[in-house]
């Protein structure tokens, strides 16, 4: 059995995949800022060895090597100053990735769609499973453009998990020199169909209370250009009417809303146009 390591990693999952490549580049800067190695781990699912004999084996284990060594080399281009660390584990990926996110990862790094959909499995399973089981937070990347420099988008509600939800976004705002937008939703009522005044209101309402909620925040993170939004219909409308505009999307574990919504088969189209990706933060304990 691995012993866990003394100090967390940053933990990207590679697997041979343009996508895996994206998500370790988009990784650099994060865990450079939080001075911890970047590990890049491949795992190798004993069921594709099953049956196989000793050169099938080989064939797996040299792909993987291949695969590591290449994502090595891509981020070791960067030249930023960032350890780097690579690793063959045995297991399914879904599995390795969930056991590394309870002692050693204070992150994963997921590409949007890995190999695994060439073989047959659902556009962006791997992340929706992680996302939604890991014990850290976990962020699914689409693309990777150092150059474009959109915003970061929080969406935040009235659970309790919304400090962390803003924490995480402040810092990754500050991190990547990027504006950022806090989004929290509002639905009409039904006299609100007849009435553009009560919407109007509800809109406003909604808008103050996070001006409001938001203040001691910009206190903290002053060099962060902020600014508040109040949607009226869900966080996706808004992601695919600016999604030219965003690099990155924040959100809590228990969003209303679910995360498979975002990273799995049923918002990929949205998601994928606007070239956005996601962290999901880590589940909150309420005390």
């Amino acid at each position: 059995m691995r012993e866990p390591p003394s100090s967390p990693s940053l933990v990207v999952g590679i697997d041979g995949s343009r996508s895996a490549l994206d998500a370790a580049l988009w990784a650099v800067d994060e865990a450079a800022s939080r001075d911890i190695p970047l590990r890049l781990v491949y795992a190798i699912d004993p069921k594709a060895c099953v049956g196989a004999d000793t050169e099938d084996r080989a064939r797996h284990l040299a792909a993987a090597e291949v695969a590591l060594r290449y994502a090595f080399i891509v981020v070791e281009s960067t030249n930023k100053p960032v350890k780097i660390e690579a690793e063959i584990l045995q297991g399914r990926p879904t599995h390795v990735l969930l056991e590394l996110s309870q002692h050693a990862a204070a992150m994963l790094c997921l590409g949007s769609v890995g190999l695994g959909h060439s073989r047959g499995d659902p556009i962006g399973s791997t992340a929706a499973a992680l996302a939604s089981a890991a014990h850290c937070p976990v962020t699914v990347v689409r693309g990777h453009d150092p150059a474009r420099n959109g915003w970061v988008v929080a969406e935040i509600g009235q659970s309790p998990t919304t400090d962390g939800v803003l924490r995480h976004a402040f810092d990754e705002a500050r991190l990547r020199r990027a504006a950022l937008r806090v989004v929290t939703t509002w639905q009409s009522l039904y006299v609100d169909i007849h009435d553009n005044h009560a919407a109007a209101d509800r809109k406003m309402l909604a808008k103050t209370r996070l001006d409001r909620y938001l203040a001691k925040w910009e206190r903290s993170y002053p060099d962060v250009e902020m600014h508040a939004v109040a949607v009226h219909g869900n966080t996706q409308d808004y992601l695919t009417k600016n999604g030219d505009s965003i690099q990155l999307l924040v959100v809590g574990r228990e969003r209303a809303d679910g995360i498979r919504e975002l990273v799995g088969p049923p918002g990929y189209a949205a998601l994928h146009h606007a070239n956005c990706s996601v962290l999901i933060c880590e589940p909150q304990t309420v005390l």
